[in-house]
């Protein structure tokens, strides 16, 4: 993580811009780093192009200069590409790797030791490109549900680890050459060296991966961001809270400083989870229409969702209440296909489910997967076991706080050795009245443990 403040540094630069189409609001913060390295930029008509809007948010890294000159100038180099007209997937690859040139040449910027990622969506016509070098990451919701609109570059991925093998680099604790912790990146020329190869095969490459989509009436909103968003929450996490501020009728730009500050961590001992710069764009999809009917169509979405897992608590308590005693396959399944989710996750470079960062916020260290993209898949809520069932094959343990059956007959209990008094009693030659009273007194004690339990 480097050096921390001993204290975050919490004031926001904060925007806002709208037109018919969209209502964008963007922020950024230093938070506990030592300074403001990342730079974004919203263009809802470039000048080159009216009617096509830009969103961009660049993570620099080692200084804040090659950030800030993308910020500048990298869509202009899109625009500028000669077959922009036509091919606007191939007019963003060359013009990420013409601006990376343009620096190389920049005898300010050649011997700088910084480099940035650098996601940026561009919409055209109703078409969204999003192209991406980096880990920062790009998400959409629509009708909403997820859809991830960018794949992290990290140099643990098989096809990032074979094109840095191939250019002579190595892997080293999950950084290229041991140093730097993505394989993509603009800057970062010491690891572009290679003569012999093109520039997008360096074993840090500025070409991009560009994701395509058509922009229809179901398009609700975008979130773009730095990885101090996405080491602390996952993509799904991230759509669900601005989901959930828009239903409340909150404002893009509001929403931008309440996610970073969800994210912030509360110390600077987290291994550099919520520690880092945070940069968010929110750009709102309005279709003509007022605000108002995006924040309706969110607190349906929210309602939905919410009511949704309302359901699936409900059947699954019901379930294990019918099981008592038995084995529940179902609930027996559970656990292993959650730990067989994220490992499958981890092995692919994807995010499972939510999960638990050390500060207590949720976490996902990758650029989401199928797994996000489905409102079925959610963490198991906790079950209780009633007492005995963990000797009827279920790995639960009872609990003195578990909840009500809701209303029916409690499962029988199994007498534990300290309240079989009346057996013992009989084995004893005391008189018949003070068997009696020892066996009332053991009953009134057994139906006290049972209450308990």
């Amino acid at each position: 993580m480097g050096q921390s403040l001993s204290e975050p540094e919490t004031s926001k630069q904060s925007e806002f811009c709208q037109n018919d189409y969209y209502k964008v609001g963007s922020s950024c913060m230093q938070g506990w780093r030592m300074h403001m390295e990342d730079s974004h930029t919203h263009i809802l008509s470039l000048p080159d192009d009216p009617g096509t809007s830009f969103f961009a948010v660049y993570d620099g890294h080692g200084g804040a200069k090659v950030a800030e000159y993308a910020g500048k100038h990298l869509h202009k180099y899109v625009t500028r590409r000669p077959e922009y007209a036509n091919d606007v997937k191939h007019a963003l690859q060359q013009g990420f790797l013409d601006l990376d040139e343009a620096m190389l040449n920049n005898e300010a910027l050649r011997e700088q030791m910084s480099g940035s990622t650098a996601v940026v969506v561009l919409i055209k016509d109703n078409r969204l490109y999003c192209a991406n070098a980096g880990d920062s990451r790009a998400i959409a919701c629509v009708d909403g549900r997820l859809d991830v609109l960018s794949f992290d570059h990290k140099p643990t991925n098989e096809k990032e680890r074979e094109r840095i093998s191939s250019a002579g680099g190595y892997v080293e604790y999950n950084r290229v050459n041991g140093y730097l912790a993505l394989s993509r990146a603009l800057g970062d020329f010491g690891l572009k060296r290679n003569k012999q190869i093109e520039a997008k095969e360096q074993m840090v490459t500025a070409y991009p991966d560009v994701e395509e989509r058509e922009v229809s009436e179901g398009w609700d909103f975008l979130v773009i961001a730095c990885d101090g968003i996405w080491d602390v929450l996952s993509s799904q996490a991230v759509l669900e809270f601005v989901q959930e501020e828009i239903a409340q009728g909150i404002y893009p730009q509001q929403i931008c400083e309440n996610l970073m500050m969800r994210c912030l961590a509360p110390d600077c001992q987290m291994g550099g989870i919520g520690g880092d710069n945070m940069t968010v764009i929110v750009v709102c999809f309005l279709h003509g229409q007022p605000y108002e009917e995006l924040v309706n169509r969110c607190k349906e979405a929210v309602s939905k969702r919410q009511e949704q897992r309302r359901k699936r608590r409900s059947h699954s308590n019901r379930s294990h209440e019918g099981t008592v005693g038995e084995e529940d396959p179902e609930h027996q399944q559970d656990t292993p296909r959650s730990h067989s989710s994220a490992t499958l996750a981890s092995e692919e470079g994807t995010s499972p489910r939510r999960g638990k960062a050390r500060n207590g916020r949720l976490e996902d260290d990758s650029s989401g997967s199928e797994s996000e993209r489905s409102e079925d898949v959610h963490t198991p809520a906790l079950v209780v076991e009633p007492p005995g069932a963990s000797e009827n094959g279920s790995d639960g343990a009872a609990r003195d706080d578990a909840p009500s059956n809701g209303g029916e007959q409690p499962a029988p209990v199994k007498p534990s050795p300290s309240s079989s008094a009346p057996e013992k009693a009989r084995d004893t030659k005391n008189k018949q009245s003070e068997q009696s009273d020892s066996n009332n007194e053991s009953a009134e004690e057994s139906s006290e443990e049972m209450d308990l339990k």
